[in-house]
């Protein structure tokens, strides 16, 4: 028996993290019911206040359980008292502590290489956070399995509720450009002020889906121009996405950038950058500017809203791309890791 650790399932937010708990914690025990059972904290551990929750009831509840292994899916494991396999996304923390909340950064720092090194099978997103793992965190390449995200196409696709997300929100009848991200100086929103100017100019609005993060330092806000929408329902955003005339995504760094896919399956080109994993994830789908170049990216993104012909040509490698991406084949590869590992 594996028990899945689905506290950063109980989280409200978009971010890929939690939409690998949340994906794994439903496919791995309904497509494996007899090797798996799912744990979670009361909704208040889901994050800070749920590190003592993880390093000393997990284990507890782990031997309870007649577990032989536990499945921590975000990052994060016990260090002691149960075999683990873990999930770490990227070692962004390693790489920038300036990103992170000083404590956040310390956690981090003091946890993820004792976390990779005690884990039994260590899995991650792309080859980009493979390597950053193993320079960064000292986790031994023989034991790393590389499995990428993916998306959910009952939710994401092109003929979801673009009017039922528009009325929701109140974004109104003008065209649309949207971002998918947490307001934080990683994902680099500052960068869409010109982009948002350029926007203005076409007559298209510009809005940012997603909060803030209590790990994170709180970026520099949004810039004049990008309306914040806040934290969007699931339920509302495979329609958000298909409403978009483009999505843009302006990071500096992502293990794997899984909204790019989303946006993607939903037939909504894409412009990125050239950042982290990112143009492994997306591949020639989408188009890219350095992070630093603001008006880069807001060039490629002017493009894709008025060029026609390049408009269709990106909306279409985009759905071919995302079709390759499923949640399906996400967890049967990390169940078909985590059966190698116990044999």
């Amino acid at each position: 028996m594996i028990l899945i650790n689905a506290r950063a399932a109980a989280r409200p937010e978009l971010g890929g993290v939690e939409r690998w708990a949340r994906e794994l914690s439903v496919r791995l025990p309904r497509e494996h019911p007899d090797r798996y059972t799912v744990v979670r904290p009361p909704r208040a551990f889901a994050h800070r206040a749920g590190h003592a929750w993880e390093q000393l009831a997990l284990p507890l509840l782990a031997r309870r359980a007649g577990a032989a292994l536990v499945l921590c899916p975000a990052n994060l494991a016990p260090l002691t008292g149960v075999r683990t396999a873990v999930v770490v996304h990227d070692a962004a923390a390693l790489h920038h502590p300036e990103w992170y909340s000083p404590l956040y950064a310390r956690w981090q720092r003091a946890m993820l290489p004792r976390i990779v090194a005690g884990a039994e099978r260590v899995i991650t997103v792309s080859a980009f956070s493979r390597d950053e793992l193993v320079t960064l965190a000292g986790a031994d390449p023989r034991k790393v399995v590389v499995v990428p995200g993916g998306v959910d196409h009952t939710r994401m696709y092109p003929a979801a509720d673009a009017e039922a997300a528009r009325a929701a929100h109140g974004l109104g009848d003008r065209p649309y450009v949207l971002t998918v991200a947490s307001r934080t100086t990683r994902k680099n929103l500052d960068a869409l002020g010109v982009a948002a100017r350029r926007m203005a100019t076409l007559g298209i609005d510009l809005f940012a889906a997603g909060g803030d993060r209590p790990q994170f330092d709180g970026g520099e806000g949004l810039p004049p121009g990008v309306r914040s929408l806040g934290h969007v329902d699931d339920a509302l955003l495979g329609g958000l996405y298909a409403g978009a005339a483009a999505f843009v995504l302006p990071s500096r760094h992502e293990g794997f950038g899984l909204p790019c896919l989303e946006a993607m399956a939903c037939g909504t080109p894409v412009v990125t950058t050239t950042a982290g994993a990112l143009p492994q994830t997306c591949g020639d789908a989408a188009l890219y500017a350095d992070p630093d170049d603001a008006v880069g990216l807001a060039a490629q993104l002017a493009r894709t809203v008025t060029d026609a012909a390049l408009h269709a040509d990106m909306r279409m490698r985009g759905l071919e791309h995302a079709a390759r991406f499923s949640w399906e084949r996400s967890a049967g590869e990390v169940h078909a890791a985590l059966t190698a590992t116990r044999g």
